[in-house]
């Protein structure tokens, strides 16, 4: 799991759109050749207008105040180094202070307009208009001081809501403190490993698949690219069981609801389960072409030329004026390609839509913007839905097989509870993911995470991990975690108390109920057979029609 780095982007620069005339035509033609579908990178998201921010997400700038040290201790034991740590707090109490120091101001004004006008009537009162009228000009200059001072009032509580928006949630007590994996700890280990046939040697899920003639990374390859396969046959039906097989139980047994929940969401519901903006770079997005006429685009031509220079022109190296021939876009490549670009492939699309990285994003935010009674908690939701992950820090780990995949199956596990109940409710979601492989019969621990391997808006993370013959090795197939009110505040969602008039925050929990991919991965290694075949888990048999065997070709 990649560190974090809570301190990133509290300067992220505000980007427009600009680019110069001579280079527009060049510009529209890498657009027009951009899928409609593909990962964004480089700068994180800026939040300017229209911004998904709001005064209620995040981290409460209140409690960080009171509680600047044990904010600094948790963003140490999140990798972030006591230094960095340390200047992550001053900025973002220099940014509050601003906040305050604007706001205190326009207070003053509104209270020296009040203070004015009270004045101008007592002056006219006495028929002193020469008093009134100077009195007016006084309340006339105080207006336009305050409006200055409303737009600078908004842009300091904005700049202070993108910054808390990089801020990781805060480890709970009880979590234990480490660097990475190697600091997690053994919570328990159930069942045991399958033994083979002596002089067997287990095979790898992927060499199992492609034997049995069922399994195509190939075909994949040549239609989507890497990091994608092709199911075919039994091997499709077993993981359509597979599926079925988690819904019924977490419907049937553990009281979860069924969603059938959209698979393409806007950047508010990425926001608020945090995936944005910090890992903007994991996701894809799909973007629709704005398609503009002869006469939009010569008046964007002369905008965008215009803007560039007021933008960029002190950055340009223009000491090849052969622009097109010469080496003009090679010597401003990073400033083309990474400042100037990007924001302009947004001008000429519509605001992405994200394809879900995990169905979590959906299920939480059913509840967003709402405040709840109490009476209808908790809510336990689930779905099995495709996954879409970019694997941006990913790049040659786990390159064979389906470990790692852009495209994958997962059923998710969403609860929404009261803070009282959310320690519970963090473990009646574990045991309900450890079920669905107690009942395949395999063998797995499940591992409570350090602080430094947890997820960035988590407060305590169980990871279950089950065992892979063929990897001589336990790999994770669930997460479980217990984020507290850190998504509720990024969604503004509350609920009110019975017998209060007040509202508080939620508290979200979301884990893995499993992840299918990897449990079809976990059968294969753990079912197979010396001759190839593989047995059928009981379990599952009645979702395979009855069939007992996999057969080798």
């Amino acid at each position: 799991m990649v560190a974090e780095q809570p301190g990133e982007g509290l300067h992220t620069p505000q980007l427009n759109c600009v680019v110069r005339v001579n280079g527009l035509v060049l510009v529209l033609q890498l657009l027009s050749f951009q899928p409609l579908t593909r990962p964004l990178r480089g700068h994180p998201l800026p939040m300017g207008e229209g911004s998904f921010a709001d005064p209620l997400n995040m981290l409460d700038i209140k409690w960080i105040r009171d509680n600047a040290e044990t904010l600094r201790e948790a963003l140490k034991s999140r990798n972030v180094e006591g230094i960095a740590a340390q200047e992550t707090v001053a900025k973002l109490f220099a940014l509050d202070d601003r906040r305050r120091e604007i706001i205190g101001l326009t207070q003053r004004g509104q209270e020296e307009r009040n203070r004015l006008s009270k004045e101008i009537g007592q002056a006219m009162g006495k028929k002193d208009l020469a008093l009134a009228e100077a009195l007016k000009a006084r309340v006339a200059q105080l207006k336009d001081d305050m409006e200055g001072a409303a737009g600078a009032e908004k842009e300091a509580i904005k700049a202070l809501d993108e910054a808390l928006a990089w801020i990781p949630n805060i480890p709970l007590a009880d979590v234990p403190v480490g660097a990475d994996e190697h600091a997690n700890v053994v919570a328990r280990v159930v069942g045991d490993a399958p033994v083979f046939a002596e002089g067997f040697q287990p095979k790898e899920h992927f060499d199992i698949g492609e034997k049995l003639g069922l399994m195509d990374f190939d075909a994949a390859a040549k239609m989507s690219g890497a990091r994608f396969v092709v199911l075919k046959g039994a091997l499709a039906r077993l993981e359509r069981a597979l599926g079925q097989f988690m819904l019924d139980l977490h419907t049937d047994s553990h009281g979860y609801t069924e969603v059938n929940p959209p698979l393409l969401v806007k950047d508010e519901a990425m926001f608020g389960t945090a995936q944005l903006p910090k890992f903007r770079e994991d996701q894809f997005a799909a973007l629709k072409k704005i398609e503009i006429d002869e006469v939009q685009s010569k008046a964007l031509a002369k905008a965008v030329s215009t803007e560039i220079f007021l933008k960029f022109g002190s950055e340009l190296d223009t000491s090849d004026v052969n622009l097109l021939g010469g080496n003009f876009f090679e010597n401003n490549a990073d400033l083309i390609f990474r400042r100037i670009i990007p924001p302009l492939q947004e001008l000429f699309s519509e605001k992405p839509l994200w394809l879900i990285p995990t169905a979590e994003v959906p299920l939480t935010n059913l509840v967003r913007e709402s405040i709840l009674d109490e009476k209808v908690l908790p809510i336990r939701v689930t779905a099995l839905t495709p996954c879409f992950r970019a694997e941006a820090g990913a790049a040659g780990r786990d390159t064979r097989g389906m470990i790692r995949q852009h495209q994958f199956t997962k059923v998710e596990l969403v609860s929404v509870t009261t803070p009282e109940h959310s320690a519970a409710e963090h473990e009646r979601m574990t045991g309900a993911a450890e079920e669905v492989l107690k009942k395949l019969g395999l063998h797995y621990r499940v591992m409570t995470l350090c602080t430094g391997d947890m997820g960035f808006g988590s407060q305590k993370t169980y990871d279950i991990e089950v065992w892979l013959p063929g990897q001589n090795r336990f790999r994770e197939i669930s997460s479980c975690s217990q984020c507290g009110e850190f998504q509720a505040r990024r969604m503004n969602t509350r609920y009110r108390p019975a017998d209060s008039k007040t509202t508080r925050f939620v508290h979200t929990l979301n884990g893995s109920g499993v992840a299918v991919g990897r449990a079809l991965i976990a059968v294969l290694e753990n079912y197979q057979n010396p001759d190839g075949s593989i047995t059928i888990p009981e379990v599952l048999r009645p979702y395979m029609g009855g069939l007992k065997r996999i057969a080798a070709r």
